[in-house]
């Protein structure tokens, strides 16, 4: 048998075989009975495939996508239009960690400039999911290699806030699909403050160009800019209007030689939305604002 390199996106329904799922199928549609663009499902890691079932009775976790996701609106000319080895690339897995601090700040990061898939973009740490891993294992793994930060996994406890149905290019206005991941988005609370886990950041300038941690109120900032509508800033449940908050954030800019050193960001850039069309813009990732949505619910059941 040949080795597998690559964890894929099996989709098991009504208790039948496991069947790879295919890069040019959403994978949430398979499980709605419409358009809808959330559903809860259940999963499970075997033998290297990443298996998804239908949730039974609104029990799991849920799976969402964005109203505009590529492969939802893909049509048939274009489907068409894809290479071979696109076409039969199957739906890859990823982690991303959401590192909650003992103060409740996230750290999130700015992918590199010259990285191919979503380059420049504020996201949590996180990566592809290699054969015999564990999810949480492959969460810390990149959580390491990408920042520096190694947690024992023997004194975490993860918890999955959602599922991401994740699509590079991420409009088809700029371009045809060359990414389906499923994104698994794991909550990992460290009983460090923010201040003592920076001390210890070491990014690795290849993946990472910045730094920063997110409290709640800059999340929430974040999460009102929805990415797919127009229109100005809107104020969360509690009514704090995103512009009452500083002008500019404080991040960790990494050299190239991957030194730290502290800068401002315009706030404003954290606020942007995924653009229309043309080129992607720097700003916080979709997938990411969906987490981040769900860590402020979890910080308000906590409470």
């Amino acid at each position: 048998m040949d080795k597998v390199r690559r964890i894929l996106v099996y989709i098991c329904k009504d208790q039948s075989t496991p069947q790879r799922a295919q890069f040019v199928q959403s994978v949430t549609s398979l499980f709605t009975e419409g358009a809808d663009d959330e559903v809860k499902v259940k999963f499970s890691l075997e033998e290297n495939r990443f298996i998804l079932f239908k949730g039974d009775g609104g029990a799991g976790v849920s799976l969402k996508r964005p109203a505009f996701c590529p492969i939802k609106h893909l049509s048939v000319k274009e489907t068409a239009a894809l290479p071979l080895e696109i076409k039969n690339r199957g739906v890859d897995v990823g982690v991303a960690i959401l590192l909650q601090s003992a103060n409740q700040k996230v750290l999130l990061t700015r992918r590199a400039k010259q990285l191919r898939i979503f380059p420049n973009v504020w996201v949590p740490p996180g990566g592809h999911l290699e054969p015999d891993e564990t999810l949480l294992a492959a969460g810390l793994r990149e959580l390491k290699e990408e920042t520096g930060l190694s947690l024992d996994p023997e004194v975490v406890c993860p918890k999955v806030l959602v599922l991401w149905e994740s699509v590079y290019p991420p409009l088809l206005s700029s371009g045809l699909p060359l990414r389906h991941h499923i994104v698994v988005y794991l909550l990992i609370c460290s009983p460090l403050s923010h201040l003592q886990l920076q001390s210890s950041l070491s990014p690795s300038p290849a993946e990472v160009s910045a730094c920063l941690w997110a409290d709640a109120g800059l999340a929430r900032a974040m999460v009102s800019a929805v990415d797919g509508e127009d229109g100005g800033l809107e104020k969360d449940e509690e009514g704090v209007a995103a512009e009452k908050l500083p002008t500019s954030v404080s991040v960790s800019v990494v050299s190239t030689g991957g030194a730290l050193s502290q800068a401002t960001l315009p706030l404003s850039v954290l606020l942007r939305r995924a653009p229309i069309s043309g080129p992607d813009v720097e700003r916080v990732s979709t997938g990411t604002k969906v987490a981040l949505e769900q860590w402020l619910r979890s910080l308000k059941s906590e409470t």
